[in-house]
């Protein structure tokens, strides 16, 4: 069986961590950074413990290992975690069990003086948000809901642990956005030096580099034989050495692809590859425009790859898919919950399904954000210009259509795309892309120093050593 790692770690976090944002809806960083950016694990930084020192003594293997503000933490909540990131990274083994033991009780730590930071600033994530999160999990890994509750269920967590974990993550991500995303800017400056960086150096930043990439996903169901999981490989070195022997790609994904994105040949979009997985990525870095690559293996099965478009940001040729979008905002309102907003939206949806409303109109008279006066336009976007959540369902949208309500940390959502387009980059624009990557950098080292500031400045008392 596949573990609870290709939910949570190829999904889930990446998912759910989908609230950061510089200002409005707009967003200037990644959404895995919150877990890649993590605090660093050391020695203890906390005032010692006024208990007396004694003999272990044969307990229960329920106690309290750490006091953080008063807030226990015990044996349990530690094992299940070392238990969990065992499972997630068997790698993990290789590290003594009483080190690795010591580390997640340090990140759990930090997490909770974290977690209760957030809850003294009033960062609060309703159930609305945590159900869209879930939704995002399940499609992001390509299975339904209800599959994504059984596999959370057949790994040994509760639904509402899992829940739970997502309502964390959410709140950890508010908190960075609040307290250190908004906080780091980047001048235009600063910018220009970086593209001028980027064009005299032979070694290019990942980060501005844009891919365009087409696939077949040949999917592997879930508790596979390994006769099933054979066929699916063989489908798949098949299907790429017809690929490769100059078979059209676009017709192979629309008769073979087990993938959402083959009605429109399989192109995922010109965009920055720290925006595509990492193992496709991996796998294309040395394949030529127009090349294959693959079949590489995901948690969803076997995918091929086609390189439609490569080019590095500050190079004249630099280009982008653009979506041209508009959409009416509800506001988080103390007078009006989440799930009103939700509902006052999707009624909006059916009207103008039903043709008895015009999205722009409605836009112009409901919308409460400044693009109502323009219908709700938003103009011609990049990737990465829109916060995660907002831009995940954007990008699933064909144009013409529009999206159920979306929440975000901003309010609620209805978005419609009105077309796309393959351009070049304007000066401007490459401006844009490089102050992105710049704040990336800056980001992750202001989380790290702001990581440290709040875990020295809570209150930590260690009980006795957690005990597996």
């Amino acid at each position: 069986m596949k573990h609870i790692r290709s939910i949570i770690t190829l999904g889930c976090l990446a998912a759910i961590a989908a609230t950061a944002g510089a200002q409005g809806y707009r967003s200037g960083t990644g959404i895995t950074d919150i877990m890649r950016a993590g605090p660093r694990l050391g020695p203890p930084a906390a005032r010692p413990s006024t208990a007396p020192s004694a003999a272990p003594v044969q307990r229960s293997a329920e106690f309290i290992v750490a006091l953080v503000n008063s807030e226990p933490i015990t044996n349990t909540d530690v094992q299940t975690r070392v238990s969990r990131l065992i499972k997630e990274n068997p790698d993990a083994e290789r590290v003594p069990r009483g080190e690795l033991t010591r580390l997640v009780l340090e990140r759990l730590i930090t997490e909770r003086a974290q977690l209760q930071l957030a809850k003294e600033n009033g960062i609060k994530v309703d159930e609305v948000a945590i159900d869209q999160a879930e939704q995002t999990v399940a499609r992001q890994n390509e299975i339904s809901l209800v599959e994504l509750r059984r596999r959370v269920a057949a790994e040994g967590i509760a639904q509402q642990d899992f829940r739970n974990d997502l309502r964390d993550q959410l709140l950890l991500t508010r908190l960075r956005d609040r307290e250190v995303e908004s906080k780091v800017k980047i001048s235009d400056a600063e910018a220009d030096e970086y593209l001028r960086d980027q064009r005299n150096t032979s070694v290019k930043n990942a980060a501005l580099e844009n891919l365009n990439l087409a696939q077949v996903l040949v999917a592997v169901p879930e508790n596979a034989t390994d006769a099933q999981v054979a066929a699916a490989q063989k489908k798949a070195q098949d299907l790429a050495q017809r690929a490769r022997s100059g078979e059209d790609f676009a017709k192979l994904v629309r008769e073979n692809s087990d993938s959402p994105d083959r009605a429109n040949g399989g192109a995922i979009g010109m965009r920055s590859a720290d925006r595509y997985p990492p193992l496709f990525v991996e796998a294309t870095q040395s394949t030529a425009v127009n090349g294959i690559a693959g079949p590489v293996r995901s948690s969803a099965g076997f995918h091929v790859l086609k390189v439609l478009a490569k080019a590095q940001i500050g190079s004249g040729d630099a280009t982008v898919t653009q979506t041209q979008v508009r959409h009416i905002l509800l506001l988080n309102d103390p007078k009006r919950t989440t799930a009103q907003a939700v509902a006052q939206l999707a009624e909006f949806k059916r009207r103008v399904q039903a043709g008895t409303a015009d999205f722009a109109g409605l836009a112009r008279d409901n919308s409460q954000d400044g693009s109502a006066k323009d219908g709700g336009d938003l103009g011609w976007s990049r990737p990465g210009q829109f916060v995660p959540e907002f831009e995940e369902a954007m990008d699933r949208l064909s144009p013409g259509q529009i999206s159920d309500p979306v929440v975000s940390r901003f309010g609620v959502h209805l978005i419609q795309v009105v077309g796309r387009r393959d351009s070049k980059l304007s000066q401007s624009e490459q401006r844009e892309a490089a102050r992105a990557a710049l704040r990336e950098q800056r980001v992750d080292e202001a989380f790290t120093t702001w990581v440290q500031e709040v875990r020295a400045r809570a209150y930590v008392e260690y009980r006795d050593p957690p005990q597996s």
